[in-house]
C-alpha cells in the first residue's frame, strides 16, 4: 500500500455530498453506517463519506456507490433516543475508492487514494476565482436561501481551490453535478465546471424574482401569502419534502410549548423554525439551525432538584467520604442552614485553594451528593480561547456552545454544584481572556443573566452551586478572585494520611483489584513507612498508587498460585516496592560551615530548602545560582548588605566586601524559586562562611529579612511546618508575629518540634552558629 493509500470505515450518504472545509451535522440511522461510525471513533476518529447514486438503495452496494468521496474527521457524537446517532464532520480532503472491502457483515472498509489539488497559480486561475466570488455573491442576494454572512468567509481564503468546494457545498444543484465538481482535482477545470453551475443557478435566481414580482403587483397581500404556502406545498410535494419537514418543525414546536419558555424566547424559536421550514434540507445553515435548537430546547430552563436540608444527614455524608477538611465540611453546612431559613435560591461561590492530592475535586462530588444535587465538571487548565466559557457565534462555521452552557445541558438541571477546576491555570492570548469571561458568571448580581454567544438568550445561572479549585491564588486575576470565598485546603498529616488510606484508599483498591479483607491486608505501621520511605507530597495521590502497587503484586501472587493471601509488613515491604526512595535526613547528622535549612511553600506544599554559600578571595563579588526569583535575589542583596553594615560586631574585618567574593548557590538548579521566606536562612549561611562559624545541625527557619536585621513574618507556615515534619526537623526558627499561626498545626507536630520565635538577625544568629 503507497504513502497515499489507505484503508478507512465507508460511510454511504443518500442524497447529499460533503466537500473539503465543509463542517455538517449527520443524522446516522442504518447499522452498518452506525459500526462504521463507532469504528472510526475506536481508532483514528477518520471515516470515508461518498456519496450513493440512488438515494433509495437502503443496503447499499460498492456498485451503487460514486467512485470519488471525502476523507473527514469526526468532531462530536451524539446519541439520540432513537438509538440513532447524529456527528458532527468536518470534510479533509478528496480521495478515490480502489476497493471496497465487507468486514465481516459489520461496515464497509474503503481502500482510498488520497488525490491532492493540482493548480498552477496562474492568472486565469485567479480571473476565473474573482468570478466565481462575484457570481455567487449575485446569487446570494437574489436567491436569499442563505444569509448574506456567509460572503465574509471568502474574503481572507487564499485558495481558489478552497473557495470552489464552499460555493459548490450552498448550490442546491443535483448530486451527479457535485460529484463531478468534487472528482475534478485540476482547479482550473473544477472551477470552469462550477462557473457554469452557478450560472444557471443565478438565471434560475433571477428569473423567480422577476416572477415573484411580478405576481405580487396582481393580487392582494393576503391572497399572495396564501398563493405562496400552496405554492410551496406543491413543491414540496412534488419533491416529497413536505411531510417530512412539517413534522420536524411541529416536533420542534411541541417541545417549545412543554417546556414554557418567556415569550421573548419563543418568539425568536419561532422565527429559526420558520427559516428551517423554508430551507432546502441539504442546505448547510439548515444544519446549524437544527443544532441551534436542539441545544437550547436541552437546557434546562425550569428542571431544579430539590435539596437537601438535613444537616445531620449531609455532614454524615460528608465525613464519609473525606476524613478532615473541617473548614470546608462546615462551610457546607452553614449554607444549607442558611437554605433552609431563607429559602434564598442564590447559591455560594466557593474556591477551594490547596496542593494537588488533598481531595478538592473529589470534595466538589462529596458536595453535591450531600445537598441532593446533580453534578458537573468543566477543567479549565490550558483553556486560552474565550469563546470556549462563553461559546462561538452562529455565524462561524462549527459554531458551538460554551462549556458553561454544554455543562448546564449535559447536567439537566438548574441548580447543580457545579466544579470549574484548576482555574489558576487558565491563560490569555489574542484569542481573548477566559478568565474575563467567567466574571459575570461568578458575580451572584450578574449570574442571573448570563448569556452564551452561541445560544444569544439570557441564562439564569443565580441558583448553580459554584466550587472554584485552584493550587495557588497568586496567579488568579484580582477581579476574579474578589468575587469568590477562598478556603484553604492544607496539606495531610501522616496521622491524616495513615488514616485515609485506612478508611478510603486501601479499600477501594483492594475492591479494584478483585482482593479481600482476607487475602490482602496492609498493618498500618505499614502506611507510615511507606508516607515517609517512599512517598514526599502534600496530599495522598502517590499513596494511593503505592497502595495499588501492592494490590498488583498481590493480586499476581495470589492468582499464580505462590500464596492464598498477602499481608504487607515493614518485613516486605521493600520486596514489594523496591529500595527505600527517600532515605533519612541527614539534617541532625553534623554541623557544617556555609549550609544553612530553609523552609519554603509552593503550589504543591511545603518544602525544605538547602542553601550553600563559599566565601573566597576576590573583589567583592555576589553571585547567586539556583534559578532564583527576582524577590530571592534582592532578599539575598538586603542580607548582604546587612551582614557588612554588621562586619565589626560578626568580627569581619571591614573591607571583607572588597576582598572576598561570595557565592550562594539553591541546589536543585532546574527547579525554578523565588520568594522572601529564605531571607534569614541566605543570611545564617552567608555569616558562616564568611565566620567559619558551623551551622547547628537539625535547625531550620524561615522569615523575611530587613537592611535594619528585624524578622518580618511570612506566609505559608502551616505547610512549611508539616514539611519540616516530614523531614525529621526538631527545631525550627521563625518570625514571633508567626507564632500565632501554629494554632493551625495538629498537636503532635506542635509537640514535635521546637518553635523559637525571632524578631532580629542578632537572636538568629546566636541561636543557629556554633560559639
Amino acid at each position: 500500500m503507497s504513502d497515499n493509500n489507505l484503508r478507512i470505515p465507508l460511510l454511504p450518504l443518500r442524497g447529499m455530498l460533503v466537500f473539503p472545509g465543509m463542517i455538517i451535522n449527520l443524522d446516522i440511522g442504518r447499522e452498518r453506517s452506525i459500526k462504521a461510525i463507532e469504528t472510526a471513533m475506536n481508532g483514528s476518529r477518520r471515516i470515508f463519506l461518498v456519496a450513493q447514486r440512488e438515494a433509495t438503495i437502503i443496503d447499499p452496494t460498492a456498485s451503487d456507490m460514486f467512485t470519488f468521496g471525502i476523507v473527514a474527521e469526526i468532531k462530536q457524537l451524539l446519541k439520540l433516543p432513537n438509538g440513532a446517532l447524529r456527528v458532527l464532520v468536518e470534510g479533509l480532503t478528496r480521495a478515490q475508492i480502489l476497493s471496497v472491502e465487507d468486514v465481516a457483515g459489520s461496515n464497509f472498509d474503503a481502500i482510498i487514494n488520497i488525490v491532492g489539488d493540482i493548480n498552477d497559480h496562474s492568472n486565469e486561475v485567479e480571473a476565473l476565482k474573482r468570478m466565481l466570488v462575484e457570481t455567487f455573491e449575485q446569487w446570494v442576494l437574489a436567491s436569499k436561501k442563505i444569509t448574506s454572512e456567509v460572503l465574509l468567509t471568502f474574503k481572507d481564503q487564499p485558495d481558489p481551490g478552497r473557495i470552489a468546494d464552499m460555493i459548490a457545498g450552498y448550490l442546491a444543484i443535483n448530486i451527479s453535478e457535485k460529484e463531478k465538481i468534487l472528482e475534478a482535482n485540476d482547479v482550473k477545470t473544477r472551477m470552469n465546471l462550477l462557473y457554469g453551475y452557478l450560472c444557471k443557478e443565478l438565471e434560475i435566481a433571477n428569473i423567480e424574482k422577476n416572477i415573484s414580482q411580478q405576481v405580487s403587483k396582481q393580487i392582494e397581500q393576503n391572497q399572495r401569502e396564501y398563493y405562496l404556502r400552496e405554492q410551496m406545498k406543491a413543491i414540496s410535494k412534488e419533491l416529497n419534502e413536505g411531510d417530512e419537514r412539517q413534522s420536524e418543525v411541529d416536533e420542534y414546536k411541541k417541545k417549545i410549548e412543554e417546556l414554557k419558555l418567556p415569550e421573548d424566547l419563543v418568539e425568536k424559536l419561532n422565527k429559526e423554525l420558520d427559516r428551517l421550514y423554508k430551507m432546502p434540507p441539504m442546505m448547510a445553515e439548515s444544519a446549524v439551525i437544527r443544532n441551534y435548537l436542539d441545544v437550547v430546547l436541552s437546557l434546562p430552563w425550569n428542571n431544579a432538584t430539590e435539596d437537601n436540608y438535613d444537616l445531620k444527614l449531609a455532614a454524615k455524608i460528608l465525613n464519609k467520604d473525606h476524613y478532615g477538611l473541617q473548614k470546608v465540611k462546615e462551610r457546607i453546612l452553614e449554607y444549607l442552614a442558611v437554605r433552609a431559613l431563607t429559602k434564598q435560591n442564590k447559591g455560594p461561590i466557593l474556591c477551594l485553594v490547596g496542593p494537588p492530592g488533598v481531595g478538592k475535586t473529589s470534595l466538589a462530588r462529596s458536595v453535591a451528593r450531600a445537598i441532593a444535587r446533580k453534578f458537573t465538571r468543566i477543567s479549565l487548565g490550558g483553556v486560552r480561547d474565550e469563546a470556549e466559557i462563553r461559546g462561538h457565534r452562529r455565524t462561524y462555521i462549527g459554531a458551538m456552545p460554551g462549556r458553561l452552557i454544554h455543562g448546564m445541558q449535559t447536567c439537566g438541571t438548574s441548580n447543580p454544584v457545579f466544579l470549574l477546576d484548576e482555574v489558576d491555570k487558565m491563560n490569555a492570548d489574542f484569542r481573548g481572556d477566559p478568565a474575563s469571561a467567567l466574571l459575570e458568571v461568578l458575580d451572584p448580581e450578574q449570574n442571573c443573566n448570563f448569556s452564551d454567544h452561541f445560544v444569544e438568550y439570557p441564562f439564569d445561572m443565580s441558583n448553580v452551586f459554584w466550587i472554584v479549585t485552584a493550587n495557588t491564588v497568586d496567579t488568579i486575576p484580582a477581579a476574579l478572585l474578589d468575587r469568590m470565598e477562598v478556603i484553604q485546603l492544607a496539606s495531610y498529616t501522616d496521622e491524616e494520611k495513615v488514616k485515609i488510606a485506612q478508611l478510603h484508599l486501601i479499600p477501594k483498591e483492594r475492591k479494584e483489584h478483585g482482593l479481600t479483607t482476607k487475602t490482602f491486608s496492609v498493618a498500618p505501621r505499614t502506611i507510615e513507612h511507606i508516607i515517609r520511605d517512599y512517598t514526599r507530597e502534600a496530599g495522598v495521590r502517590n499513596l494511593e498508587r503505592k497502595i495499588a502497587a501492592l494490590c498488583r503484586k498481590a493480586a499476581k501472587q495470589i492468582v499464580d498460585g505462590d500464596v492464598k493471601s498477602v499481608k504487607v509488613n515493614p518485613a516486605n515491604l521493600t520486596t514489594f516496592l523496591g529500595p527505600i526512595v527517600y532515605l533519612e535526613s541527614d539534617l541532625k547528622a553534623r554541623s557544617e560551615v556555609g549550609i544553612c535549612t530553609g523552609l519554603a511553600w509552593t503550589s504543591v506544599g511545603g518544602e525544605m530548602l538547602k542553601v550553600e554559600v563559599i566565601a573566597c578571595a576576590g573583589k567583592g563579588k555576589l553571585q547567586l545560582t539556583g534559578q532564583l526569583g527576582d524577590v530571592m535575589k534582592e532578599s539575598a542583596q538586603a542580607g548582604y548588605t546587612y551582614i557588612r553594615s554588621r562586619a565589626k560586631q560578626l568580627g569581619l574585618q571591614e573591607n571583607f566586601s572588597e576582598t572576598t567574593d561570595i557565592h550562594i548557590h539553591l541546589p536543585e538548579g532546574a527547579i525554578p524559586k523565588d520568594g522572601p521566606s529564605a531571607g534569614i536562612t541566605m543570611v545564617i549561611a552567608m555569616e558562616s562562611a564568611l565566620t567559619k562559624r558551623k551551622v547547628k545541625a537539625g535547625i531550620a527557619m524561615t522569615g523575611e529579612i530587613t537592611l535594619s536585621g528585624r524578622v518580618l513574618p511570612v506566609g505559608g507556615i502551616k505547610e512549611k511546618m508539616l514539611a519540616a515534619s516530614r523531614y525529621g526537623i526538631k527545631k525550627i526558627l521563625l518570625p514571633a508575629q508567626n507564632m500565632q499561626d501554629l494554632d493551625e498545626l495538629p498537636k503532635k507536630v506542635r509537640d514535635a518540634i521546637e518553635f523559637i520565635p525571632v524578631e532580629h538577625m542578632d537572636q538568629v544568629t546566636k541561636i543557629a552558629l556554633e560559639d
